[in-house]
């Protein structure tokens, strides 16, 4: 396959309405949309790097700068036989897995379409439907999370999952424990305690939670291995695990009995599959998370949650949860049973929108083969 051309496009998507963690309070959400075209193919992708640098130390300036002046430059103009050669030409820079997860989606769509295979066929996934869970911001008060609750439990979602942060975090479990007894529920710390909150934590195994995700640093993997000896919930990493060298010491040391693969944060869908193996050949359970992800980057998430060891619901959720006007054709959308179904047709299965992407387009940079 001859690369031929690469898009980038900063885009500049408006929140349906305003989400809040540990983090701060998002309104709009920025990432790249990727397009590679080769040999008459068109293949997208997404950056999920965003506009600030509170989640990861990537953003889309850093990206964009990665993209154009490395990645981009490795594989424009060469005939690749597969995803691994870019994958291998783009060893030398370290990090910056946004960056590269971002094209190496758009080769996988490339390469998917050019075959004829569905992403998840791609991919090797083995279902055609996916079990789906909603993640909640931090909520003003607890009577407003269970109203939330709520109405995500009447839409069908088969999980439900709350941001915590200091001095919102116990009360509010208290609340959808006490409405909602049976329900699988969750909660994300996105990194905002120490182990000095132990007794907290030990207060909220009380509740009967499916999992606590990354209760501390976003580059711990140690101090998590010695709450774990004191909780009878399993710990989730999410921020901490960047590679398959992280997630086989997190798994070595105890410090997670989960792991949440965000293609993303670990560098794209390849590294994503080599961690998803690794926890399927220790009995140990993921799921797949959220970036607030366009239809695009959603596409690619909903193909990946088809590979077995995806168990638990991910947070893929319905395009209407965060946008009221996606960039792809059709909408992605909850079924009653809480399942979402995976696109069939060739690479992600959907169409763009160029008309909204052009709306949402912040800024384009188009490179070609002379």
């Amino acid at each position: 396959m001859r690369i031929e051309k690469i898009e980038l496009r900063h885009v500049k998507l408006i929140l349906v309405s305003p989400f809040t963690t540990s983090m701060g309070t998002e309104y709009d959400e920025e990432h790249i949309i990727v397009r590679v075209d080769g040999e008459g193919i068109t293949g997208w992708g997404e950056s999920v790097a965003e506009g600030t640098p509170f989640y990861s130390y990537e953003t889309v300036k850093t990206a964009l700068h990665i993209m154009e002046d490395f990645l981009i430059p490795a594989i424009l103009g060469k005939n690749l036989n597969s995803i691994d050669e870019a994958i291998q030409a783009w060893e030398k820079v370290r990090g910056h897995r946004m960056a590269k997860a971002g094209i190496e989606a758009a080769l996988w769509d490339l390469f998917a379409k050019a075959k004829g295979k569905s992403l998840a066929q791609m991919m090797g996934g083995v279902k055609n439907k996916i079990d789906v869970g909603v993640s909640i911001g931090i909520q003003s008060n607890p009577d407003e999370l269970v109203k939330k609750v709520e109405g995500y439990l009447k839409e069908g979602y088969k999980r439900i999952k709350i941001k915590i942060a200091p001095d919102s975090d116990i009360e509010l479990v208290k609340a959808v424990r006490k409405n909602y007894p049976d329900i699988l529920f969750q909660v994300d710390a996105n990194s905002a305690f120490k182990l000095s909150d132990l007794d907290l934590f030990k207060a909220m195994d009380e509740y009967n939670l499916l999992l606590i995700e990354q209760p501390l640093s976003c580059d711990d993997i140690y101090d998590h291995s010695k709450l774990q000896r004191y909780l009878k919930t399993p710990i989730c990493l999410d921020e901490s695990i960047h590679s398959l060298a992280d997630a086989n010491a997190a798994l070595e040391l105890d410090s997670c009995r989960i792991i949440n693969i965000k293609p993303g944060r670990v560098g794209g869908f390849t590294d994503s599959k080599l961690i998803h193996d690794l926890c399927a050949s220790k009995n140990i359970p993921v799921w797949c998370g959220g970036m607030l992800e366009s239809g695009i980057g959603r596409a690619g998430n909903v193909a990946l949650a088809t590979l077995p060891n995806f168990t638990l619901p991910g947070d893929i959720s319905a395009s209407k949860k965060y946008y009221k006007e996606d960039i792809v054709d059709p909408l992605f959308e909850i079924n009653p049973d809480g399942t979402m179904d995976v696109p069939t047709k060739p690479g992600i299965g959907v169409e763009v929108n160029m008309k909204r992407l052009d709306e949402v387009t912040v800024k384009k940079s188009v490179f070609k083969n002379n």
